[in-house]
């Protein structure tokens, strides 16, 4: 992996991720990469991406928040750099 094909496409997911931020009803804080890899065929670039949310039920105790980590993965075209999917990301342990 060539480490500016691999920035090129953690930028494209983090755009696009950001860009939705308007629509979506929790603000995106923490943002993190937490898996980068190549399809075998390498025609595609598997970005998963993490950030902490608000949970709907509010908070434990007046003051203090609790958050939850939310994961995205990407599957974004290795030629092009434009994101053609974007899938929650669940994780085993949850």
């Amino acid at each position: 992996m060539r480490i500016d094909e691999v920035k090129q496409a953690v930028l494209a997911a983090e755009t696009y991720l950001k860009s939705l931020q308007g629509i979506l009803n929790n603000r995106i804080e923490n943002l993190a990469i937490e898996e980068v890899e190549k399809s075998e065929d390498n025609q595609f670039w598997l970005i998963t991406l993490s950030f902490e949310r608000h949970p709907k039920s509010g908070s434990i105790l007046p003051g203090i928040h609790e958050f939850e980590r939310e994961y995205k993965l990407f599957k974004i075209n290795s030629l092009t750099k434009e994101v053609e999917s974007m899938k929650v990301r669940v994780l085993r342990n949850q």
